[in-house]
């Protein structure tokens, strides 16, 4: 959009599966992933924002049983390049969260630029306690390796004030205040010249793309994930 603010041209992607508290299914994963291509292309900024009490409840485990492991893994993958896709973008991400954000969930907040979050927004990783490293790095570059070796280690529940500590959300705000906050610091950016904004998120960013997905197909190689899985949400 010729002339435009940042502000004027986010692109607000909604995660749109309340009753499934937001679950990323391979659907919803292909549509975010499709949202965050042409915002990009567009070189508009955009905003992950949900329906409903959850931002995100992780991966979508609904008929897992029936699916083999092949497809899980790819699902996993398809879950890892759309967190790439967003933390590696030319253009500003926001993530606005008034809710639970868990698993792939917490990892999509982890992976954007700014990370706004109200007083009932939460978050855990538990993907290890299934076996799976997804988004490990882009936690440890927000709270730093010892932190987020305990946060994993022990699988814990962040809330909003320790999340803003610790540096994975990086605004508090009241519900009603989240579009206005993404806007005001958005509209920061203006004067910035042509390609300045992506050159800065490039340079600042850690581009680890092809390793991290190797190590998740690594983790995800072992006999047994239904097993693991199974186990996983049995004890949840």
């Amino acid at each position: 959009m010729a002339g435009s603010s940042p502000a004027e041209a986010l692109r607000l992607l909604t995660l749109a599966r309340p009753d499934k508290a937001n679950a990323l299914d391979p659907a919803s994963v292909a549509t975010l992933a499709a949202g965050v291509a042409a915002a990009a292309a567009e070189n508009a900024p955009f905003a992950f924002r949900a329906e409903g009490r959850v931002f995100c409840g992780g991966f979508d485990f609904t008929g897992v049983e029936t699916q083999s492991e092949g497809d899980l893994l790819l699902r996993f993958a398809q879950i890892e390049l759309l967190l790439q896709a967003v933390s590696t973008a030319p253009v500003v991400s926001l993530a606005l969260v008034d809710g639970a954000a868990f698993g792939a969930g917490a990892d999509l907040v982890a992976a954007c630029t700014y990370r706004l979050g109200t007083a009932k927004a939460k978050f855990r990783f538990p993907g290890f306690r299934f076996g799976v490293a997804l988004g490990t790095r882009r936690l440890a570059a927000l709270v730093g390796t010892d932190m987020a070796r305990a946060i994993l280690l022990e699988n814990r529940t962040l809330d909003a004030p320790e999340a803003l500590r610790v540096g994975l959300l990086t605004h508090i705000v009241e519900p009603e205040e989240l579009p206005a906050t993404a806007e005001r610091l958005l509209a920061a950016h203006d004067g910035l010249p042509p390609g300045a904004a992506a050159r800065l998120l490039r340079l600042t960013g850690t581009d680890s793309g092809d390793e991290d997905l190797a190590e998740l197909v690594r983790s995800l190689a072992p006999a047994g994930l239904h097993a693991r899985i199974a186990r996983y949400r049995g004890q949840h």
